[in-house]
């Protein structure tokens, strides 16, 4: 496959949302998943603890389709294809180049070091441009928690926008951009540079080449590094966004950590690795194929 850096930023930044919009809307039934486990929280029931509405992936699927309707479990898609035009074409857009500025080499064979410095930079950088969109999409998921009867917030996306910044201000657009700003940056390091490690490991391997099976092969390790490392800062970062009862991040971590427990951190796992892991395949297969378009 030619080098990257011959295709224009332009030319990236659009394959990147492209490919980056395709996995959002086939994932994102597994990101409400993820988000209503993430925002549970354990209810104190007299002496004992209140049955969890939500229990595992399929469950939780099952639950929100039942009560909500079958469309709920695209409920944000539209903020989330907002967050993935700006974030998921800047975060790939600029990796390539920064990691060659920063390496001070073209070359494809660059430490590991570099990849994953890259990586955090670009992640940082995307997700400051992004946050709005985040914080949108992440109310909007949050609004099926909200019992029977209680009127909703918001009417769709646009509205959201414009009601957060009539009630709250412009700056509660960027609420959470600390634990977002770590959570993408340290997600899109694992993700970036582990994809590309992974691939070039694989090109190692005697008879392995640079096609669809390797890209899925590296798109899946590149998913599981994500979620092992990222779980506990996206747990933080859903729960800053979906309630306000938080003074930032800290506060969240900390009383997070003391009502709940450590795992606490690590709800909803399986439906994040389930919606990064397959994320992750095709969005980097779809990428791998739609830049070829660029040499034909």
């Amino acid at each position: 496959m030619a080098d990257p850096l011959q295709i224009s930023f332009a030319g990236i930044f659009a394959c990147s949302a492209f490919a980056a919009c395709l996995a959002e809307i086939c994932t994102i039934p597994l990101d409400i998943a993820k988000v209503r486990l993430q925002l549970q929280k354990r209810v104190p029931l007299g002496d004992s603890i209140a049955v969890p509405k939500y229990k595992g992936l399929l469950g939780t699927i099952t639950t929100i389709a039942k009560e909500e309707g079958f469309f709920a479990l695209w409920n944000g898609v539209v903020p989330g294809l907002h967050r993935q035009c700006l974030y998921g074409g800047l975060r790939v857009g600029l990796y390539q180049p920064v990691k060659a500025f920063i390496s001070g080499t073209h070359s494809a064979d660059v430490p590991l070091f570099f990849k994953i410095l890259a990586a955090l930079l670009t992640g940082a950088i995307a997700i400051t441009v992004a946050n709005p969109t985040d914080l949108v999409k992440v109310r909007l998921q949050a609004e099926g928690k909200l019992p029977v009867g209680v009127a909703r917030r918001y009417a769709g996306a646009l509205q959201a926008y414009y009601a957060i910044v009539k009630q709250e201000g412009v700056a509660a657009l960027w609420t959470g951009l600390g634990p977002n700003i770590a959570r993408n940056a340290i997600v899109n390091a694992a993700e970036l540079a582990s994809y590309d490690q992974v691939k070039e490991t694989i090109l190692k391997i005697p008879g392995f080449t640079d096609n669809v099976l390797t890209h899925i092969l590296a798109g899946l390790g590149a998913g599981f590094f994500a979620v092992c490392i990222g779980s506990p800062i996206d747990v933080v970062k859903s729960r800053m966004m979906g309630d306000s009862i938080y003074k930032g991040t800290v506060d969240c971590f900390f009383k997070t950590l003391k009502t709940e427990g450590l795992f606490a951190f690590y709800k909803g796992f399986l439906p994040n690795f389930g919606r990064l892991g397959s994320a992750n395949v095709i969005m980097f297969l779809t990428l791998e194929q739609v830049k070829r378009l660029f040499y034909y």
